[in-house]
């Protein structure tokens, strides 16, 4: 079978570049196109040289059309706003769409599932294998642990991230919240500041920091008297979640239209 054509969105960025030298590393895998926003000083420019990855002849361009046209999988981990209508790009072409954007309010996760009619769309807050191989457990464990076991989930990021409680940590709660059966736009608690009262028996509370260089660390705790129990997960290179994407990519590849997670990559759905 010949190697997938892989499109790039974004490939001049740290998140794009290490996708790129991931897509070259992987067997079965070819960079077919690469795009940057209008104006960006990497237009024109190779983009394995800008990646670190040697020369590809794939010029980095700014026609997101074009790019969806040339690839069979895009990858992109880019902001919510471009993510959706990159979406309608990959509905318009039926090209398979991977995505690691975090940050989608309910109206642009409904374009997507709506864009999903019509190509394949596998996104994931997190695009760790690791991540969401915690997601499962989390679920498992929340179904398990009943409500005299508190759920906490923690996370911190570096300082440069800009939203908050992290894709990964609002996953995570989704998870606790259907082990548990209840919603959690009814259970979570995003913040605590002054005179809160008794934590609410059945509540599923986040606490978030920021600082530093950390890629992203996750922890959900089960506390209950006598004992606690941690599911964690530490990430310290973004290879990873390029390595996720690009596993995405090869699964993703001749599927039927549908919004798809890392989990149905995994086969931790079944």
């Amino acid at each position: 079978m010949a190697d997938v054509g892989i499109g790039v969105v974004g490939c001049a960025g740290r998140m794009g570049m290490t996708l790129v030298r991931e897509v070259t590393e992987t067997a079965g895998c070819r960079l077919v196109a690469a795009i940057e926003q209008a104006g960006h000083g990497g237009i024109g420019a190779d983009a394995g040289v800008l990646a670190g990855a040697g020369a590809l002849d794939v010029v980095v361009g700014d026609d997101a059309g074009a790019l969806f046209a040339a690839a069979e999988v895009v990858l992109e981990f880019s902001s919510a706003e471009a993510s959706v209508a990159h979406a309608g790009l990959a509905a318009e072409t039926g090209t398979a769409h991977v995505l690691g954007t975090t940050g989608l309010d309910s109206d642009q996760q409904a374009a997507l599932a709506a864009a999903a009619d019509r190509a394949a769309i596998v996104w994931a807050p997190n695009m760790s294998i690791g991540v969401n191989l915690v997601l499962a457990l989390a679920e498992r464990a929340a179904a398990v642990l009943d409500e005299n076991y508190d759920i906490e989930i923690v996370e911190i990021h570096h300082r440069h991230k800009v939203d908050a409680p992290s894709g990964t940590a609002l996953a995570l709660g989704e998870a606790v919240a259907a082990g548990r059966g209840v919603a959690l736009a009814a259970a979570g608690v995003r913040a605590r500041d002054g005179i809160t009262g008794a934590r609410r028996v059945g509540d599923i509370g986040f606490a978030v920091l920021r600082g530093g260089d950390v890629v992203g660390e996750h922890t959900v705790v089960f506390a209950a008297d006598g004992e606690r129990v941690e599911l964690a997960h530490k990430a310290s290179s973004r290879r990873i979640f390029a390595a996720g994407a690009v596993r995405s990519a090869l699964w993703a590849r001749n599927k039927p239209p549908g919004l798809y997670g890392l989990r149905d990559v995994l086969g931790l759905n079944g």
